[in-house]
């Protein structure tokens, strides 16, 4: 006798009014009538009505539903690869799409509350969040940790404008010094080291000379500091770390 019709709705989770649709349309009619007139679906039925659904649900409309599904050269096979291929890409885009929403969460935790195309014009391609876990995890519990944040939580697209434009002044700068043969102990190097202090002292914290003295040491120690600096110019992360002792030691002194 197969199953009504509220027996189908129930099993695939759709309402009595989307199957009599389907009927109506051409795309699922029912295997079967009683004596009475009523919808009575196979088997047969239910597969196809869980192919419609798949589809339905990566959001394929009803006509290229019917098409895809009748088609006379497709075998259940065929199918099978197609819906296997549209899931892969589906769940790859959910997964992109899970990981702009981390990375919005972090942006709001760390106070960038920027939308994602003011992002991408203060950051390009810069991820400010990179080491955000880890950094938390260092410091966390720190005073200097609880100034940064409560600084950035106060800062708008202009504010990391020109906090950006400071960065990319710098690096420009120090990487033409690096070229140019200065020494690390020179007092052009020492003097940028000053002003790289003094960029993270008036932007995100207070940075005495024994703080970054300790900086200078991870910025060699951690590879990924150390690629940071070192894409600037060969070497540069090495000079750097040299040129920020020398200028801590010339304070102390």
């Amino acid at each position: 006798m197969g199953y009504s019709v509220g027996q189908v709705a129930g099993f695939a989770g759709v309402t009595v009014r989307t199957l009599h649709h389907y009927d109506e349309i051409g795309l699922l009619a029912p295997g079967g009538r009683t004596h009475a007139g009523h919808r009575r679906y196979t088997d047969a039925d239910l597969d196809r009505l869980q192919r419609i659904l798949f589809y339905r649900e990566l959001g394929f409309p009803l006509d290229e539903v019917a098409v895809l599904l009748d088609d006379p050269d497709a075998d259940p096979r065929a199918h099978l690869r197609r819906q296997h291929a549209l899931l892969t890409a589906r769940i790859e885009k959910l997964r992109r799409m899970a990981e702009a929403v981390e990375h919005a969460m972090e942006a709001r935790r760390m106070g960038i509350d920027l939308t994602p195309e003011e992002r991408f014009e203060v950051f390009g391609d810069k991820d400010p969040e990179q080491y955000a876990e880890e950094a938390e995890a260092r410091w966390g519990g720190t005073a200097q940790w609880a100034e940064s944040q409560r600084r950035a939580a106060t800062y708008g697209k202009e504010d990391w404008k020109r906090l950006r434009a400071e960065v990319d002044d710098w690096s420009e700068r120090y990487a033409l010094l690096v070229a140019a043969g200065e020494p690390a102990t020179g007092e052009a190097a020492r003097a940028m080291a000053e002003e790289h202090r003094q960029h993270i002292g008036r932007w995100f914290y207070d940075c005495p000379y024994p703080m970054h003295r300790c900086l200078a040491e991870m910025y060699v120690a951690d590879e990924r500091f150390k690629a940071y600096y070192d894409a600037m110019h060969p070497g540069l992360a090495e000079h750097l770390h040299a040129a920020i002792l020398a200028n801590a030691d010339r304070q102390a002194s």
